[in-house]
């Protein structure tokens, strides 16, 4: 793989401009292609495809497009939308991410290969943002549990610092980005689309508050239009941006489980949330758990013990866990208090599964310790700050 967080490579302008060239050639994932760039460079690549001067796998993939040069204008209107093309060859690429992808075979996995370029718009780097990331997915005719349940897991994993990577659909999609933005993380949405095209339409504005603070995110150069093809391509960039891949509600024929399914060709785990067993918007999660494709999940804090461990410990170590030292029903109520927003005590004894009475004796307690605190809304967790300035 090219680039990385520790390499400093100088892109010339003629290798950009080879990057661009072929991302509108092939508008996708091409193995061909790419191992065509692995081989000669992607400077000779784009020659070779100019002058037809290739093997057979790749004729048919550039037919169409080879003879369309729009690299400098494709730079121009993403530098005017405040965006910018992100090249293997850039520092900011994601190269461990994007690993998995260039490992697995394409004659086993149709559509398995990196791609070639990414279009970014947003003010974070699309390595770091996505160093501890997780994808939550789902139906996009959610219900009112499935959205409650997505929001409440994606803002309480936002507010830890963990990254969640979506696709901006309706449905679980928009609300785990809406939740990350609400909690103050970090979202990344990644479009089966040009990034100067908002998709859904109705989510324009939604897209615009995700650049602001967060990353957009496609492979497909400005003014592509979003194609049927197109969305279970990027499956495979949600789920290669990410630690592991959450599905909050999925019906039984769910473009989700295609997520799940590249998560699980990559090696990274597959969660999933349990609904009524009377819904039809949760029958594909409930048969992933039971066929074994995914880990049944119901918060945050399950979340993190199947996927959190995976991770690489980053510099500075970890911060002290305030409620590592509580025991007994203590404990219990502590952890299931959301790092944002707050309970009531008879939803905490459900979650905790204990007595109310037991409940209200704990909390009081907590409060004491200075934990916990309480208003009209309910009970909430007090952030503390560690000795290194950061909240704990």
């Amino acid at each position: 793989m090219r680039g990385g967080a520790a390499e400093l490579v100088t892109v010339t302008d003629e290798q950009r401009l080879a990057w661009v060239y072929l991302s509108r050639v092939v508008e996708g994932p091409c193995a061909p292609l790419s191992a065509l760039i692995e081989r000669v460079g992607v400077a000779e690549a784009a020659r070779a495809v100019r002058k037809c001067d290739l093997p057979e796998s790749l004729l048919g993939p550039t037919e169409k497009r080879r003879g369309i040069d729009r690299a400098e204008r494709d730079l121009e209107v993403i530098g005017r939308l405040g965006g910018r093309v992100v090249t293997p060859d850039d520092p900011e690429w994601p190269a461990w991410r994007m690993l998995g992808l260039s490992q697995l075979e394409p004659a086993r996995d149709a559509g398995a290969a990196v791609p070639l370029v990414l279009w970014v718009r947003g003010p974070l780097s699309l390595l770091e943002s996505s160093e501890q990331a997780l994808a939550v997915v789902g139906a996009r005719c959610a219900s009112g549990y499935g959205e409650h349940a997505t929001a409440e897991i994606a803002g309480d994993l936002a507010a830890r610092g963990w990254t969640i990577v979506s696709g901006a659909a309706f449905g679980i999609d928009g609300t785990a980005h809406r939740a990350a933005l609400a909690a103050g993380g970090v979202t990344i949405a990644v479009l089966a689309c040009g990034v100067d095209r908002p998709y859904p339409a109705q989510h324009e504005r939604l897209l615009a508050e995700i650049a602001e603070s967060g990353l957009v995110v496609s492979e497909y150069p400005p003014g592509t239009t979003a194609r049927k093809h197109h969305f279970l391509a990027r499956n495979r960039i949600i789920a290669a941006l990410s630690e592991g891949v959450l599905v909050v509600e999925a019906g039984l024929r769910s473009g989700a489980r295609n997520t799940v399914k590249w998560a699980r060709r990559l090696g990274r785990p597959a969660l999933a949330v349990p609904g009524p067993i009377t819904s039809a918007a949760s029958v594909g999660c409930h048969r992933m758990i039971r066929e074994g494709e995914a880990l049944l999940v119901s918060r945050a804090e399950e979340v993190v013990d199947e996927v959190g461990p995976l991770r690489l410990s980053l510099p500075g170590g970890t911060r002290p866990d305030p409620g590592a030292a509580l025991q007994g029903d203590l404990a219990a109520v502590y952890a299931v208090l959301p790092a944002v927003g707050s309970r009531h005590p008879i939803d905490l004894a459900r979650q905790a599964g204990l007595s109310l009475p037991a409940v209200r004796a704990a909390l009081p307690a907590l409060e004491l310790a200075g934990l916990v605190g309480t208003d009209e809304s309910g009970w909430y967790r007090i952030h503390r700050r560690c000795e290194e300035g950061g909240e704990v």
